[in-house]
């Protein structure tokens, strides 16, 4: 793999990663877009080089919210050992823990469906623009909810929401960020719980992977180079995010979405590609 490849692929996983506009996704059209071939069909290196790519996005994601995570795990803690109500940030880290189970369970659904789909750009490309419609939508709609009026019942709805994301074009942080906005809470605290919500779906994605890696000695540097753009990237978009939900809605980021699914699809009509 050309190192430049490495770079743009490590720097487009860790952008797409959290920014609403699907990571697996990008991944996916870039390659396919520029008729490279980096991997030679050996699915076993290009899964290495995925899991490689994702924990390099974990590192970024962890460095910039490791205040966020402290501030949860010490409240959770102290709740578990005291036994106090659950409210506040331990109810918010609970939450978070609670929504990692549907997440599993319905990603293994979905990629039982869509694994033997072969060749799924169209199928990438009508998910960027059906997501990126449904963002829009619930995007309109007013602020009603605060963190701590969620439920189990919404816990549960939101991992089921989070696990759609295992078929690229959906988007973990689009389809999660939708669905918070559904319920009603603010876009700032649905991009902040959407973030911290993956960091334990990605983690344990790479755990389960991580064992199944492996590197040969001359695709070290590409790894570690993809793994550093990833890393890099990450917490760049996070902080763009947060930027932009601050001031904005997101309006912009759904018409990405649809503009770049139809663009695929066109040339997948036309013959292009």
């Amino acid at each position: 793999m050309p190192l430049l490849h490495a770079l743009i692929l490590g720097f487009v996983q860790g952008l797409t990663e959290f920014l609403p506009i699907s990571s697996s996704g990008h991944l996916a059209i870039v390659p396919w877009l520029f008729n490279w071939d980096d991997f030679g069909g050996n699915s076993s290196l290009e899964n290495s080089f995925d899991v490689a790519l994702h924990l390099g996005t974990l590192l970024g994601a962890i460095i910039y919210l490791r205040s966020d995570i402290a501030r949860y795990s010490k409240a959770a803690f102290q709740w578990v050992t005291s036994r106090d109500p659950l409210t506040g940030d331990a109810h918010t880290a609970v939450f978070i823990g609670v929504t990692a189970i549907p997440t599993g369970i319905i990603g293994l659904i979905v990629l039982s469906f869509t694994k033997d789909l072969g060749d799924r750009i169209w199928l990438v490309a009508t998910c960027l623009i059906l997501f990126g419609l449904v963002l829009w939508q619930v995007d309109r709609k007013k602020t009603t909810k605060d963190v701590d009026q969620l439920t189990l019942r919404h816990a549960i709805f939101l991992g089921s929401m989070q696990g759609l994301a295992f078929q690229p074009g959906v988007s973990r942080s689009g389809v999660t960020i939708s669905a918070f906005r559904l319920l009603g809470i603010s876009r700032i605290e649905a991009a902040k719980l959407t973030f911290l919500m993956s960091l334990p779906v990605i983690a344990g994605a790479g755990l389960v992977k991580i064992f199944e890696v492996e590197i040969p000695s001359e695709w070290i540097p590409p790894f570690l180079i993809g793994m550093g753009a990833a890393a890099i990237s990450g917490w760049l978009s996070i902080h763009w995010l947060i930027q932009l939900v601050s001031k904005t809605n997101f309006k912009s980021i759904a018409t990405y979405r649809v503009a770049a699914g139809i663009f695929v699809l066109l040339l997948l009509l036309f013959g292009f590609r």
